[in-house]
């Protein structure tokens, strides 16, 4: 199989040059033109053209939505899409009926891992379709990936990452909270880190945001803007109207938006602290 990837931005690119160490990347394509970028094509339906596969990764679901009216020309029998931005589950369907309508299938795979795990190959895919066009396609995603998590249908997969999303979000505020708590009382960061690697609350995402915090480095991993924007389609998801954390979060990094800090990472919560 040849995989064309449509959205070159921190993850799509990383992608794409792991497909095309493999020599699978037919294709790729971004909004803000990359000639130079290995595959470049002019379009996304030369993509789509191009390609078995067509793995959609950009900003957010109107971006998906207008990407799919570009390449649906090309969306035959035996054409697949993977659609990997992550996105709400209504556009979810919608999308996936549009791609199976014009005889083409569809597999809703939004990922979870920043920029390091993606060098690294060890995103984690949240895969969501046809038990067969998984395993059909477990070969090709492990290719820049460490793991695919076969979470059920479409919407579930859509679901979960913006389950995975408010957690991280959460967690990062409160963690911003607690290291200023201890700045202010004079405690180093040294202390407080080497407290917390020896706490129930230390986590994957305390590894891997300590060093920016210490530093004051706010290079993206995983942008404000991008992180706001996935709170907010769960905001709108039936039944999250009463969630406390998630408004408070969302709000948090509406201010930081606000503030200029959009496209930092999002562990530019904390400046939001003084």
């Amino acid at each position: 199989m040849k995989i064309g990837v449509i959205g070159l931005g921190i993850i799509g690119s990383v992608w794409a040059r792991h497909y095309e160490a493999a020599g699978v990347l037919a294709g790729a394509w971004n909004r803000t033109a990359k000639p130079e970028f290995s595959q470049w094509k002019t379009s996304p339906l030369a993509v789509a053209d191009a390609a078995d596969v067509v793995q959609i990764v950009v900003a957010d679901p109107a971006a998906v939505r207008e990407v799919i009216e570009w390449i649906l020309p090309a969306l035959r029998p035996g054409k697949i899409v993977v659609q990997s931005s992550t996105i709400d589950p209504q556009s979810s369907e919608e999308y996936r009926a549009a791609v199976t309508a014009a005889g083409a299938r569809y597999l809703e795979a939004p990922f979870t891992g920043s920029k390091p795990a993606a060098e690294l190959k060890q995103s984690v895919f949240y895969v969501g379709g046809d038990a067969a066009l998984v395993a059909e396609l477990e070969p090709l995603l492990a290719l820049v990936s460490l793991s695919r998590l076969h979470i059920g249908d479409n919407q579930q997969a859509a679901t979960l990452r913006l389950a995975m999303n408010l957690n991280l979000a959460a967690q990062m505020q409160a963690l911003a909270e607690a290291l200023v708590l201890a700045r202010r009382a004079g405690i180093s960061d040294d202390v407080f880190f080497g407290a917390l690697g020896k706490n129930a609350g230390y986590s994957g995402l305390v590894k891997l945001k300590e060093p920016k915090l210490r530093a004051g480095d706010f290079a993206p991993q995983f942008s404000v803007k991008h992180m706001l924007k996935d709170l907010r389609l769960a905001s709108r998801m039936n039944g999250c109207e009463d969630f406390p954390v998630l408004d408070t979060v969302r709000d948090r990094l509406v201010a930081a938006e606000r503030a200029g800090w959009g496209d930092e990472d999002f562990a530019a919560l904390i400046k939001l602290l003084g």
